[in-house]
């Protein structure tokens, strides 16, 4: 697909433009009205396009769990193996500027399927949940309280380190607006021992140094908008003496993770990062014990 279609979304979907002015850009760049209808479907998320792990995996327990945070009750997605023989490392799941949709539900059995205690917060819930309709999940992201959000996702890896199917040992795992909530997770919490920034904004560089976890970074190399922000995050981090690791997958969109997502899918690129997260977490979680049957 042209570049030009996918760089115009993201400003869309990142709220630099409005719908109205989206469409009538890529009917311009398309070439008509009845071209940029037939692109939509697919720049956007299909999610009955992929489910790596079934909702109803024999070896998965799948519930909703609440925590209070502030007085104000949050949930989530809680994905557990059903062997109950031994604890795990613990993993908080962060979602897109969509809330928790069914593709980061599908994310989050994906970190339950290799091992870990897995939670999928949504950070809408507070305010009513993730709805269906798109627009209204990214402006309800948009108008959120970043200091609260932040803290409420403090509770929530308190929540996971005292879990009684959980060792203690947290990390966190966020994807666009969710990586840079670990980014921001980063420095507001030293109970987070790992996290994992899928093409996240990188967080304020006064804080960097009360970051305790180490710190896996994916970027997108046709990322523009994020990737501007690399060299003084990397520089930041050096300064510090942080345990962190970058690494840019050359000719990959933003959202290269999102199976869902035909024109910015990017197979190659996604597995190896996501091999590369599983590794990560269980080098600086603990080896989760397998959760087969």
């Amino acid at each position: 697909m042209d570049q030009r279609f996918i760089d115009l979304y993201d400003r869309f979907t990142h709220g630099q433009i409005g719908r109205r002015e989206f469409m009538d850009r890529l009917a311009t760049l398309a070439g008509s009205a009845a071209a940029a209808s037939a692109l939509l479907p697919l720049l956007t998320n299909d999610y009955a396009r992929a489910a790596q792990v079934e909702e109803d995996d024999p070896r998965l327990d799948v519930s909703t769990a609440d925590f209070m945070s502030g007085g104000v009750k949050v949930s989530g997605y809680l994905v557990r193996a059903r062997r109950v023989d031994a604890k795990r490392p613990a993993v908080l799941v962060i979602h897109e500027n969509r809330g928790l949709n069914p593709h980061i539900k599908d994310v989050t059995r994906r970190v339950g399927q290799a091992g870990f205690l897995a939670f999928g917060v949504d950070l809408l819930s507070p305010d009513g949940g993730t709805p269906t309709d798109e627009d209204q999940a990214r402006a309800m992201i948009a108008a959120l309280d970043r200091a609260l959000t932040v803290q409420r996702a403090v509770d929530a890896l308190a929540f996971l380190a005292s879990h009684p199917a959980s060792t203690g040992a947290v990390g966190a795992v966020g994807f666009c607006w969710g990586g840079g909530m670990v980014n921001l997770l980063a420095e507001a919490s030293p109970e987070l021992k790992a996290g994992v920034a899928y093409y996240g904004a990188q967080p304020p560089l006064d804080r960097v140094d009360a970051i305790r976890a180490a710190l896996l970074l994916h970027y997108a190399g046709l990322d523009t908008r994020i990737n501007e922000g690399i060299a003084a995050y990397d520089a930041a981090l050096k300064k510090a003496g942080k345990d962190y690791t970058v690494h840019v997958y050359d000719g990959a969109n933003h959202a290269f993770n999102n199976d869902t997502s035909p024109a910015r899918y990017d197979p190659k690129a996604a597995e190896l990062a996501w091999t590369r997260t599983i590794d990560f977490l269980a080098k600086h979680l603990g080896v989760p014990p397998p959760v087969e049957i």
